[in-house]
């Protein structure tokens, strides 16, 4: 896999907040950002993945109490 450069003008109280974040976990701003973009990338994607789990099984509002979902307890 092959990297690319990303330039961003940012906000320098955003910058100081993130300096911050990143030094509480003893990491560097670049590596907390991408930390934070893979991150929401992924909650993006299981989302997408348990709503047509829940298209495929019928909707939590379906009325059928006895049947679990496999969503429970996600949101």
């Amino acid at each position: 896999m092959g990297t690319s450069v990303l330039s961003l003008r940012i906000d320098h109280d955003l910058l100081e907040r993130l300096r911050y974040q990143a030094a509480k976990r003893g990491m560097s701003v670049q590596d907390y950002v991408v930390r934070t973009l893979i991150r929401d990338d992924f909650d993006q994607r299981f989302q997408t993945a348990v709503e047509e789990t829940e298209r495929f099984y019928g909707s939590p509002d379906s009325g059928d109490g006895d049947q679990v979902r496999p969503s429970a307890g996600i949101r």
